[in-house]
């Protein structure tokens, strides 16, 4: 990067911390520390929701998902307006009514404490390595722009947030996200903007998205029934509405955001706006990213984005190997280049014939680059055993470095560690809110003042950081981040997600029963991951119903049948 991008990056990320610590001055107890007093209104917390949701993840790796796999991810969102509803009419006012720190407070009170630490435990698992995981995304940015090894990186973005969110807490979090979503959404339209104008003279933004068209990048919407097919409209409306219920219902990550709201309203609204705004954003992202591949059709891409593993290919004994297969790529993709090229003149002819005849060459065309970049990618593999074998994160990084102009490749990388350093501050927040409410004060000291809360909630805050930058120096493995993302949380969530249906609507079931159908539901949910039974959304229906299903049996045969609360009444 120039200077001139150094300068705005190191601006706009100093501001952005030095904002935050400014207006999160002042606290004195743990209601300021985790809740912000309960002061926020209803922009506020929809933007802080937003940007807990929309990690470095989203924009590093969605254009890249987007490149590889086209626009069908968009689906995944299509469950969000009616869970936000949802969440609206149900779980909202009850953790209001009830002032709670942590959504699992409600369980005790419904059911019984080891109800509410299963859910909280079973939360902090997945909360913690999927915050390993936001760390490491802005790293990997950091170790590409400075060709720097990436654990320096990753101990840098790491200390970066765990300072702020153990001075701040959550009212840091929420003033500096809410700065982050204006600059983001701003960088977004910029960087979209110039990927148009980079494209080739003859091909503008309709023919582009034309040509990616007949390259199956467009494929928004798939109506077939299918459980082994990731992304259609019935995962996206069932098994999407199903994660999002539980990721904004019972994600501590996520409930902690809106509990700031100054009130039921202000929360409900603040969710709603979240509802119609994150499908039309994640749609402008992943066209982004369609852009992007309708830019390289004609512009040949690198054979592997990585540069870092180029760079050590390179250094070793199979870099001539390597050097042959990437001349031999590159000569192929200048053929396939011609081929594009012979598609979009069909297209602009509309006869059907000649598409077809131009679709089937290039396929051909596509599928020799395609052999030469694998013999490239197996040189990679065989130079190094911990070899990335992924290189989709990068798509769009590799983009923005190498063809944005002066500043603006500033801004678009201070973009990427705003996002981060959001999600990130969100996820260490609700861990500590988690460990502290509902281990330490419920276990450990009982009575303590706001003086020793406060200062156990920053030490959580402070302890798990260096937990998941731990897990953020092992994430190299995961593949495409977002998806490596929404994975792991499906392994959770509809556990979790039932136990709370249990709760609001299942109200003859005690705790007991809904304990032991929480265990085998989970088990239930790793025992179909692993066997490969459906796509990860489906779990998410999976777990849930497996808790709401193994309740009512036990509580038909009798079985636990000694209640550890009365039929509640709430």
């Amino acid at each position: 990067m120039s200077n001139i991008d150094w300068l705005v990056l190191f601006l706009t990320i100093a501001f952005i911390v030095v904002y935050g610590v400014y207006k999160s001055r002042g606290q004195r107890n743990i209601q300021s520390f985790l809740l912000a007093d309960q002061q926020l209104p209803w922009y506020h917390v929809s933007l802080s929701v937003m940007a807990t949701q929309a990690s470095a993840i989203t924009f590093l790796s969605a254009p890249g998902l987007a490149y590889a796999d086209g626009m069908r991810f968009v689906q995944f969102y299509f469950g969000l307006p009616l869970a936000m509803i949802v969440l609206s009419i149900t779980f909202i006012p009850i953790y209001h009514r009830l002032k709670v720190y942590t959504a699992y407070e409600f369980l005790e009170q419904r059911f019984d404490v080891k109800t509410r630490s299963l859910t909280a435990f079973l939360f902090l698992i997945q909360r913690g390595l999927s915050t390993g995981i936001t760390i490491y995304a802005p790293s990997l940015v950091l170790s590409h722009v400075l060709e720097i090894d990436i654990r320096y990186a990753i101990f840098f973005i790491g200390i970066l947030v765990i300072f702020y969110t153990v001075y701040g807490g959550t009212k840091a979090v929420s003033y500096t996200q809410m700065l982050q979503m204006a600059i983001i959404f701003s960088g977004l339209f910029i960087a979209a903007s110039m990927v148009v104008a980079l494209l080739p003279e003859r091909v503008g933004f309709t023919k582009a998205l034309k040509v990616a068209g007949a390259m199956d990048r467009m494929n928004i919407l798939d109506f077939k029934w299918d459980l082994s097919n990731k992304y259609n409209i019935w995962s996206g409306l069932i098994g999407g509405f199903f994660l999002q219920l539980s990721y904004f219902g019972t994600d501590q990550s996520q409930v902690g955001r809106y509990l700031t709201g100054s009130s039921v309203s202000e929360s409900r609204l603040g969710l709603i706006m979240n509802g119609l705004i994150k499908i039309p954003m994640q749609f402008f992202i992943l066209m982004i990213g369609v852009l992007v591949f309708a830019y390289y059709q004609f512009n040949a891409p690198p054979v592997y984005f990585n540069k870092a593993e180029i760079a050590n290919v390179e250094q070793s004994g199979n870099a001539a190997a390597f050097r042959q297969a990437e001349a031999a790529y590159l000569d192929a993709y200048q053929e396939r280049i011609k081929g594009v090229e012979i598609l979009s003149d069909a297209l602009d002819g509309q006869d059907q014939e000649a598409i077809i005849a131009a679709k089937d060459q290039y396929r051909q065309l596509a599928a020799k680059t395609e052999t030469h970049r694998q013999e490239a990618i197996t040189q990679i593999t065989a130079a190094s055993n911990t070899a990335d074998k992924n290189d989709s994160n990068y798509v769009f990084l590799t983009f923005v470095t190498q063809h944005l102009p002066m500043g603006l490749v500033g801004l678009l990388i201070a973009i990427i560690f705003l996002a981060s350093m959001g999600s990130t501050a969100s996820g260490l927040n609700s861990l500590a809110s988690t460990t502290v409410v509902d281990i330490y004060k419920r276990w450990i000291s009982k009575s303590g003042s706001d003086r020793q809360y406060l200062v156990a909630s920053r030490l959580s805050t402070f302890f798990w950081g260096l937990f998941c930058i731990f897990i953020a120096l092992n994430a190299a493995k995961l593949g495409n981040l977002i998806e490596a993302v929404n994975i792991l949380g499906s392994l959770f969530y509809g556990t979790i997600l039932g136990v709370f249906l249990v709760a609001f609507y299942m109200k003859k079931i005690n705790g007991h029963q809904v304990f032991v159908a929480a265990v085998v539901a989970e088990g239930v949910v790793v025992y179909s991951y692993y066997m490969e039974w459906v796509e990860y959304l489906w779990l998410n229906v999976i777990g849930c119903l497996a808790v709401m299903a193994v309740s009512e049996i036990l509580y038909q045969t009798g079985l636990l049948k000694g209640a550890s609360k009365k039929e509640w009444e709430g």
